[in-house]
C-alpha cells in the first residue's frame, strides 16, 4: 500500500499549530491556476513564498503571460499572513538539455519525471540559500502528475541539500477541483497544457483527433 501523503501533511501541520509554529515554505509554483487552491490551504499554516522557476515553458509568451498571472493572484488573494514572490531564471537551455533524447516520450514519463528534478532542485537549492523552513510544489495538484514520484525526488533532495521537504498530494480532497473554482472566481488565465513544447504538441494532436472523431 502506497504513502499517504495528505495523512502525512496532516501530520506535520497538527504538530506544527501544537507547538504553535509558522515557519517559512519555498512553494514552487507552476502556474496561478494550480497554486491558487494550494496556498488557500498553507498559508493558514505557513509564511509562504512562491517561487516560479519554469524553464520548461513554451513559448516566451506563455511563460511572460503565466508570471504575470501569478503575481496577479498573489497580490489579489487574501491570506493569513502575507505571501511574497520570487522569479527564477528563463533557463530554457537547463530544460532542454535534460529532456535530450527523451523528446518522443509521451508525458508523464522519464522526461516529466527530469523536469521534476530540475525544477525542484533548484528550489531545494534556493531554499537553503534562503533559509527557509520547508519547501515543496504545486504540482501534485494536477490529475496528470505523479504524486509519489514527486515526494520521492522531493525526499531525495531533502537528503541531499540537508532542507525539510512538505509532502503532499494537493489533489486529495477536491484540491483540484477547488483550484478550478478559485480560477473561475479569480477569472485566471487557464492554459489546456503543461508547458513544454512537447506538452503542446501532444496535446494538439488529441484535439485533432477528438474533432475526427466528433465530425464522423
Amino acid at each position: 500500500m502506497g504513502t499517504n501523503y495528505q495523512l502525512e501533511l496532516d501530520h506535520t501541520i497538527e504538530n506544527l499549530q501544537r507547538e504553535g509554529q509558522a515557519p517559512t515554505l519555498l512553494l514552487h509554483s507552476c502556474c496561478a491556476p494550480c497554486s491558487s487552491y494550494v496556498i488557500e490551504y498553507l498559508s493558514q499554516y505557513f509564511r509562504i513564498t512562491v517561487f516560479y522557476y519554469n524553464p520548461n515553458i513554451y513559448p516566451d509568451e506563455e511563460y511572460v503571460k503565466r508570471v504575470k498571472e501569478q503575481q496577479e493572484f498573489i497580490r489579489r488573494f487574501p491570506t493569513k499572513y502575507p505571501v511574497k514572490f520570487i522569479e527564477g531564471d528563463f533557463e530554457k537551455a537547463a530544460f532542454y538539455e535534460m529532456a535530450k533524447g527523451l523528446e518522443q516520450v509521451k508525458e508523464g514519463g522519464e522526461r516529466c519525471f527530469g523536469c521534476y528534478r530540475l525544477r525542484l532542485e533548484k528550489t531545494a537549492q534556493l531554499a537553503v540559500e534562503r533559509g527557509f523552513d520547508y519547501f515543496t510544489t504545486t504540482l501534485s495538484i494536477s490529475p496528470l502528475k505523479n504524486a509519489a514520484k514527486l515526494n520521492e525526488i522531493g525526499m531525495k533532495l531533502s537528503e541531499e541539500y540537508g532542507v525539510a521537504y512538505l509532502l503532499s498530494d494537493f489533489k486529495k480532497r477536491n484540491g483540484y477541483k477547488r483550484s478550478v473554482e478559485i480560477s473561475k472566481e479569480y477569472e485566471m488565465y487557464r492554459q489546456d497544457y503543461c508547458g513544454c513544447v512537447f506538452s503542446m504538441r501532444e496535446r494538439e494532436v488529441q484535439k485533432n483527433e477528438s474533432e475526427k472523431t466528433v465530425s464522423v
